[in-house]
């Protein structure tokens, strides 16, 4: 679990994890758990035309998950639901075509289903850190400005807030983060990362910052505990990062509504 090919593993589990978890943090707060799901399979489109052309899937991942989050962005404020579900639909049919056109064999396929980190090569690291370290300082600019729309949009507008603008340039730091994570859990279970941790957090404290604090850690333990468990058995990390991240928000709602239920 600690040789040395899997130092690579850790570290962009690391980083993905807390970025998952710092993202996800925002997706909860704002609503957007669908398009969360929805961006994801943009991405696993754009990794499976990658592949079919002979390109880096990375240059994939990334053009397809900005052009699905620039499509639900634009489309927030009228029928989101609606744009983000057409997103959906149209993503997956990308990536069927795109599969079923190229010579991929099954293990290709499964890793961009489900992931696969443990085939991390030394040459995916530069781009990794480079684009989460531009996600991390978006986040850092848009942080109160997401939180006061999250929480007061008629204040928020009055102040004179952007709405579209700030609902763009979040969704292209979601596409983004995205496009790190499918490599990693997979595209079918991504959102379970950007999801749960963050949810369970949100449960235990009403404070943003600490909830934010405990979204990425939350995130980062869950992906450690499914790294260690893929590489003790033939399972992919997305099962048991879809399977914590689950737990974990059943378990903290039940003791949260418990601790509730006491008072």
């Amino acid at each position: 679990m600690f040789a040395s090919f899997m130092t690579n593993a850790w570290l962009v589990g690391t980083v993905v994890a807390l970025l998952a978890g710092a993202t996800g943090f925002f997706v909860v707060m704002r609503g957007s758990s669908f398009a969360a799901h929805a961006v994801p399979n943009g991405a696993f489109a754009g990794a499976a035309g990658a592949t079919l052309v002979g390109v880096a899937p990375l240059i994939g991942l990334v053009s397809f998950s900005v052009l699905a989050a620039l499509g639900i962005g634009a489309s927030r404020r009228h029928r989101s639901d609606v744009a983000t579900a057409m997103a959906l639909v149209g993503m997956l049919a990308l990536g069927a075509a795109f599969l079923s056109l190229s010579a991929a064999y099954e293990p290709q396929v499964e890793a961009l289903l489900f992931g696969e980190i443990l085939g991390v090569s030394s040459s995916q690291l530069a781009p990794v850190l480079a684009i989460a370290a531009a996600c991390f300082v978006a986040l850092a600019v848009m942080y109160r400005p997401l939180l006061l729309q999250a929480a007061a949009p008629d204040l928020a507008a009055a102040r004179g807030l952007n709405a579209t603008t700030l609902e763009m340039g979040f969704m292209l730091t979601l596409a983004l983060g995205a496009s790190l994570t499918v490599p990693v859990v997979g595209a079918l279970l991504s959102f379970s990362l950007t999801v749960g941790p963050p949810a369970a957090a949100r449960l235990l404290t009403r404070r943003p910052a600490t909830a934010l604090a405990l979204s990425m850690g939350l995130s980062l333990a869950t992906l450690w505990v499914a790294l260690a468990a893929a590489y003790q058995s033939d399972l992919p990390v997305g099962f048991f990062v879809g399977t914590l991240s689950a737990l974990l928000y059943v378990v903290v709602r039940l003791a949260t509504r418990r601790r509730g239920a006491g008072a």
